[in-house]
């Protein structure tokens, strides 16, 4: 049981006691792509980091909790730029981002993200998040439906009763110990204030101890294509994802064999003989290339 409530607590907030395979995994970050661009754009009271790759249609990419654009991502984006422009954010009080004095929350990151767009005079987009970022992509679906042409919401969450319930006991009495030391390193090496990393650490166990479900009203609005990707040994529960699955109109469900985040090669679920043909890239530019049905 307690390697069921660890292995839980790593789905959201991405924290983890094997540092074992954490040293492994740290090496594979010099496999990531140098961005053809980067910035700060004044967003909503922060300064909002992003970083574009490739050309084409853009792909905005919204990394887990605790997480940045490399940790997530770094893995399959030399595969995604192939095709498309992708724009990775850092969202409120990770990584590059710098903080305000407000807690976390999904409504206010999706704004932030489409404010980001704004300054980056992109009008619409297709939105890929995984985790947290997944719940984020949600967020913006409905926040911001005329902005969004598709969505891949990869093992993200919309109700408490997605995940085993230790997961909430567990989250009151997280720690910063408890976080992995690639996502540790990524915040300081990335961070104008590394001495802000306790800060946000807390800060994402308040939003999940907080959490409160989207109404089955709220899911149903969405109306973009939406693809909603979950392994079979994941943190959220596949009937979770069926559930999502049945009450987002125009939704497909794709469950992958494997961990949270083994299907795109998020960090903490590197092997050192992992191969990108592992990945489901082919399966999610599948998704996006298929054109809309009158």
């Amino acid at each position: 049981m307690k390697a069921k409530i660890i292995g839980v607590l790593v789905g959201l907030l991405l924290f983890s006691c094997s540092s074992g395979r954490q040293s492994k995994t740290t090496q594979k970050t010099t496999l990531m792509e140098t961005p053809s661009k980067k910035g700060y754009a004044d967003v909503n009271g922060i300064k909002m980091y992003y970083e574009i790759y490739g050309q084409g249609k853009p792909l905005v990419l919204i990394h887990g909790g605790g997480s940045t654009i490399q940790t997530t991502f770094g893995s399959i984006i030399p595969l995604l730029a192939q095709n498309r422009q992708l724009i990775g954010v850092e969202l409120q009080a990770h990584g590059h981002t710098s903080d305000r004095n407000s807690d976390l929350s999904f409504e206010q990151d999706a704004d932030d993200v489409i404010s980001l767009l704004n300054y980056l005079n992109i009008e619409k987009a297709d939105f890929f998040g995984f985790s947290n970022g997944g719940t984020t992509a949600l967020q913006i679906g409905i926040r911001h439906p005329e902005h969004v042409g598709k969505i891949i919401a990869a093992s993200a969450l919309s109700k408490r009763n997605g995940v085993p319930s230790q997961f909430w006991d567990f989250m009151k009495n997280a720690t910063l110990d408890q976080m992995p030391q690639p996502y540790k390193d990524a915040y300081l090496n990335a961070s104008a204030h590394p001495e802000n990393l306790k800060i946000m650490c807390d800060k994402c166990a308040k939003r999940m101890v907080d959490f409160k479900d989207i109404s089955n009203e709220k899911l149903h609005s969405i109306k973009a294509p939406t693809l909603i990707v979950i392994g079979d040994a994941d943190v959220m529960t596949p009937e979770h994802a069926i559930e999502m699955h049945r009450l987002i109109p125009n939704s497909q469900l794709a469950v992958i064999p494997g961990g949270h985040g083994e299907y795109i090669g998020e960090i903490t679920t590197l092997k050192p003989e992992t191969k990108n043909t592992e990945f489901i890239v082919p399966l999610l530019e599948k998704f996006l290339n298929k054109k809309k049905q009158d």
